[in-house]
């Protein structure tokens, strides 16, 4: 009589099997970021890094400028740029200071208990992108990306986390240059709003 062969036993909850673990493999091992099983992986913030989220258009036109970023990702619409942890508690006080305090920008920040959709590794074999999420600007593994994000600079010195204090791109241009791209980008979208909105106004006879 042949033995009786169990089942198989569901995983358990939040196991990585597959090609599941290999964006995560590389988060946690190639950079030691701390992640959330999947599908799809997901990064936490408010650990080595936190991150600003804008609209996409408004990003790219960010890319186009002089300003000095640290690894970008876009996530569907949205595009997301890494910054120094603790960054997004200083976002609504940089705003109000920059004078963009009160304004729709679509400019926001993930910071501590938040999380965004990991992208998958870039040039990673066998694993395609998760969802609409991809890398613009990859992090470099064994680099230690944490010193190069964009972050509070003291009264005169460049920017940078982790006490370096050397090229890191500083948080405050950056967050003003991401607020005009915003700006810039509503007030574009205004006009559109306000035809469509006239086109569909019923006509009025005297």
């Amino acid at each position: 009589m042949a033995p009786t062969v169990p089942p198989p036993r569901d995983p358990l909850p939040g196991a990585r099997t597959g090609t599941e673990s290999c964006p995560a493999r590389w988060y946690e091992e190639g950079l030691g970021w701390a992640v959330e099983a999947g599908p799809p992986v997901r990064l936490l913030t408010g650990l080595r890094f936190d991150v600003l989220e804008l609209p996409a258009d408004a990003g790219a036109a960010l890319l186009r400028r002089t300003v000095p970023t640290g690894p970008v990702a876009l996530l569907g619409g949205r595009m997301a740029l890494l910054v120094a942890a603790g960054s997004a508690d200083e976002l609504p006080g940089l705003l109000d200071w920059l004078d963009w305090g009160g304004i729709a920008l679509g400019l926001t920040a993930a910071g501590a208990g938040g999380r965004i959709t990991a992208p998958a590794p870039p040039r990673w074999p066998g694993v395609t992108a998760q969802g609409a999420a991809t890398w613009l600007r990859p992090p470099e593994p064994g680099r230690g990306t944490e010193p190069t994000l964009p972050s509070l600079a003291p009264l005169g010195r460049s920017g940078g986390s982790g006490g370096s204090g050397g090229d890191a791109p500083d948080l405050v241009r950056l967050v003003d240059a991401a607020a005009t791209e915003c700006h810039r980008v509503r007030l574009l979208r205004m006009p559109r709003r306000n035809a469509l909105r006239t086109n569909t106004q019923p006509l009025a006879f005297s």
